[in-house]
């Protein structure tokens, strides 16, 4: 425990709620625990090798995983995705993967996380559907173009999704323990969600998942487990060349498009990440991820050198608490103490 973080975590996080908190500086894990339960009924506490749906924070993955296939001369990120869906939709055939990747494709979300929808349904619904502006027009957050990458992954590389990042991400970043169904997960890593209610919804593979991992209206844009040290380990791997050159990291991290306005200015959109050109603690690349029952942010300060992530399997409690509500004031008072501390 880095106790600066501590001491504030105790002081700033309610009674009452279950998640975990890893702080790094300089390269180097500084703080990495648990708050309340992984498992209330079972009396699991939660820790820093707790495994949680990390939600929205699998985007930045998938958008690595197309990194990686541009180096290796695969795809390109001007090419449009009808390169590889094969025939597209007149009102689609300009999207391109630069479009899908900065959620300027137009394309909206259809359908509900736990439909039990294929690879190929995913597509022809993504396909059929109707634009929500021209490709390129407007930024609109589309959890859909990530299943649409993640689609075009496995179709350019000829392997499953979740196995083309563990053998070219999760491998060389020494992430043992991120995935869908390839870890090896110990009975009672997975951290159970709650809802505001403080009822028991289970772990995320006990809602209607395919053999292989969520179905395709979640696979590529969430539902990926990991654990804090984990996400450490991502950190570790991109301030360095183990996964990805310096090139490709500033290809993802470039703020394209404008995402929203927040107390420091305009928030942008890169590949996979929000970025955040200017703040107390200089340039800050950042993704958060909810669900019904679960938050978390995970944060890398470029020039302060400090990662931040922090995540719950309670977010809200009716009357009680509402972590979303603090996520910036704890991500960046969490930030400020693992810089100094």
């Amino acid at each position: 425990m880095h106790w600066p973080v501590q001491e504030y975590l105790e002081r700033t996080l309610p009674k009452g709620p279950g998640g975990s908190v890893a702080a790094a500086r300089g390269g180097r894990l500084v703080h990495c625990a648990g708050f309340g339960w992984a498992d209330r009924e079972r009396r699991i506490p939660a820790g820093c090798d707790t495994a949680y749906d990390i939600m929205s924070m699998t985007k930045q993955f998938t958008a690595a995983a197309v990194m990686k296939l541009e180096l290796m001369g695969r795809l390109r990120t001007g090419d449009r995705m009808g390169r590889y869906l094969g025939p597209v939709p007149a009102d689609k055939r300009r999207i391109t993967l630069h479009h899908l990747l900065t959620h300027t494709s137009g394309l909206e979300d259809v359908g509900d996380d736990y439909d039990p929808v294929s690879r190929d349904a995913m597509l022809r619904a993504a396909l059929g559907s109707r634009p929500a502006s021209v490709p390129g027009a407007e930024m609109r957050y589309s959890n859909l173009g990530y299943s649409v990458l993640a689609a075009i992954v496995e179709k350019v590389s000829g392997m499953p999704y979740e196995r083309f990042l563990r053998r070219h991400l999760f491998g060389p970043a020494g992430m043992a323990h991120t995935g869908y169904v390839l870890p090896r997960w110990r009975r009672g890593q997975v951290a159970v969600e709650y809802d505001s209610r403080g009822r028991r919804m289970g772990r995320p593979f006990e809602h209607p998942w395919a053999a292989d991992g969520p179905y395709w209206y979640l696979r590529g844009n969430g539902g990926l487990l990991s654990t804090p040290r984990d996400m450490y380990r991502w950190h570790r791997a991109l301030n360095g060349d183990a996964v990805l050159p310096a090139a490709a990291k500033r290809k993802m991290f470039t703020p394209y498009a404008v995402a929203g306005e927040g107390p420091e200015g305009k928030l942008y959109y890169g590949y996979g990440w929000g970025v955040l050109p200017r703040s107390e603690l200089g340039r800050v690349v950042e993704h958060d991820g909810g669900n019904d029952w679960s938050f978390g942010e995970y944060a890398r300060f470029l020039d302060r050198g400090v990662m931040v992530f922090w995540i719950t399997n309670e977010a809200t409690r009716e009357g009680r608490w509402d972590l979303p509500e603090i996520n910036r004031e704890l991500t960046f008072g969490i930030a400020r103490r693992a810089a100094t501390g």
